[in-house]
């Protein structure tokens, strides 16, 4: 079993920034590619931004490329989202997932291939 842990949410004006961290504890020998997920009231949960297990994939949806930079620590178990240049509709619970693999370069967009998920942070931007 692996937790996550995300850390960093808050109320942050247009324009401004916030870091996510993403804590893992656990089961962390295996190997796991990291995604960022975020859900707004009332919609769907989303994919944000997601990287392989070696950091040398990457991949983000077209609403927060330019803006959202994804990266991750392995040796202290942590994933990070450094969002910048904020808008309303970033506002959401943002969740960290972590999918066992095999490969150090797999990234997946879909929510079904991630086998742990964390409680989320809220984040909210006002205009």
């Amino acid at each position: 079993q692996v937790q996550l842990v995300e850390s960093g949410g808050g109320l942050v004006q247009a324009g401004g920034s916030l870091r996510l961290s993403c804590a893992g504890s656990g089961r962390t020998s295996a190997r796991y590619t990291m995604g960022w997920f975020r859900q707004a009231p009332g919609k769907e949960r989303e994919f944000v931004a997601a990287i392989s297990w070696s950091g040398t994939a990457t991949t983000y949806a077209d609403s927060v490329k330019g803006r959202f930079t994804i990266s991750r620590d392995n040796a202290k178990n942590t994933g990070l989202l450094q969002m910048s240049s904020l808008k309303p509709e970033d506002t959401a619970v943002y969740y960290c997932a972590a999918a066992v693999t095999f490969s150090n370069k797999y990234v997946s967009e879909f929510p079904g291939p991630y086998d742990y998920w964390g409680q989320g942070t809220q984040v909210t931007v006002s205009s």
